[in-house]
């Protein structure tokens, strides 16, 4: 890379570092930052995969000549990096093989810097991919696909059926964005329902459930649920089509609500072009390191009531879930959802920028703005 481009690069690594160890903060933060339905300890695991993609793609460019990112639209890597992360992942142990070790190359650095009086680069680059492969290979990194898991099982004492939280996650190629899902399903499969619900309608505790465990619980409905999730988690899908989909796919399971988590876009001074206002500001912001923006959006669709199955002699037709869409909020309707909620979190030194400018009320419009400085976060700015 020239040393042009090679600033850039650094530069927006050491943005995207600050912004997700600023979102880090946030969502460990007193209360319910996330809210309700998006368990925090689950975020913060999609949260800590992010941050392990970037690291490794940080190594990587020490040893490739490209990295693409969408500067006018999401401020994230192009899905093509994405793709080659997991690819690079499944050959990591095979390549690792035929590189030296690190303290050899390291020694081998030094010789060299002693005999040439120059930089090794060769094995600089040497040592990049290894550390690349190294990271990549412990395999906590947000791929295209991360499969579902349990991470709560209850039992609703209404309906004396068994529900599951189950949390997925996917990277969005169209549109590039990282995408984290919640989905609350009831389950009236009969050997579920007689294994995981007593006589008096309560979880039975006889069962261990080791949580979270990898795909849903019910082992029946586990591979098809999986396949269902890979080809129901795009982003041009709304939240109430995922869910009907579900409904319709799998009749004893009954999807009460759905819930994504869209992270992005993300804002970098000089870098992104997604927005001519912001970076213009952002750009005027004394330290790189706090000249950024990312955003966020929470999306939930709901149930509001269950039509009853319905049996007849000839045919019958399976309880179905009626979702609740607010068509009184065009945004709403548009999502897809019952509710939703944009954020933005920005640094205090931006913050103060963006707000100096006069233009903070029309960039953040109906966001819920949130600045953060050192390792506090004060919301609703």
């Amino acid at each position: 890379m020239n040393p042009n481009a090679d600033s850039t690069v650094s530069q927006y690594f050491q943005t995207i570092r600050a912004a997700l160890a600023g979102l880090e903060t946030y969502v460990s933060g007193n209360g319910d930052p996330m809210g309700s339905g998006f368990p925090r300890g689950v975020v913060l695991k999609y949260l800590a995969r992010l941050t392990a993609s970037f690291a490794c793609w940080e190594n990587r460019i020490g040893f490739v000549d490209q990295f693409r990112i969408s500067r006018a639209e999401s401020g994230f890597p192009v899905y093509q990096n994405v793709l080659e992360l997991e690819n690079d992942r499944k050959t990591a142990d095979e390549r690792l093989a035929s590189i030296p070790s690190a303290n050899e190359l390291r020694a081998e650095m030094a010789d060299f810097i002693l005999r040439n009086k120059a930089f090794p680069d060769a094995l600089q680059a040497r040592m990049a991919e290894r550390l690349y492969l190294e990271q990549i290979g412990k395999g906590e990194i947000f791929s295209p696909l991360i499969l579902p898991e349990t991470v709560h099982v209850g039992v609703n004492a209404k309906t004396r059926r068994p529900f599951y939280v189950v949390a997925w996650a996917a990277f969005d190629g169209s549109q590039t964005l990282p995408l984290v899902y919640f989905a609350t399903i009831e389950d009236s499969s009969e050997n579920v329902v007689d294994m995981l619900v007593t006589e008096s309608g309560e979880l039975n505790t006889d069962v261990d459930i080791p949580l979270p465990v990898g795909g849903l619980l019910n082992p029946e409905l586990a591979v098809r649920f999986d396949d269902f999730v890979s080809k129901n988690s795009g982003y041009s899908l709304t939240p109430a089509t995922i869910a009907t989909n579900l409904d319709t796919d799998f009749p004893t399971l009954h999807p009460k609500a759905l819930r994504r988590l869209v992270l992005g876009p993300f804002y970098s001074a000089g870098i992104t072009e997604n927005n001519d206002k912001i970076n213009d500001i952002l750009s005027k912001v004394r330290r790189s390191d706090s000249a950024w923006l990312m955003t966020w959006t929470r999306q939930e669709v709901f149930s509001k009531s269950e039509i009853p199955e319905k049996k007849g002699f000839f045919s019958s037709t399976p309880a179905r879930e009626e979702l609740h869409i607010d068509t009184t909020n065009l945004d709403a309707a548009r999502m897809g959802v019952s509710a939703y909620e944009k954020h933005a979190l920005v640094p205090h030194d931006a913050y103060q920028a963006l707000y100096a400018s006069g233009e903070a009320t029309g960039i953040f419009g109906d966001y819920k703005v949130h600045a953060i400085s050192r390792s506090r976060v004060i919301s609703e700015v």
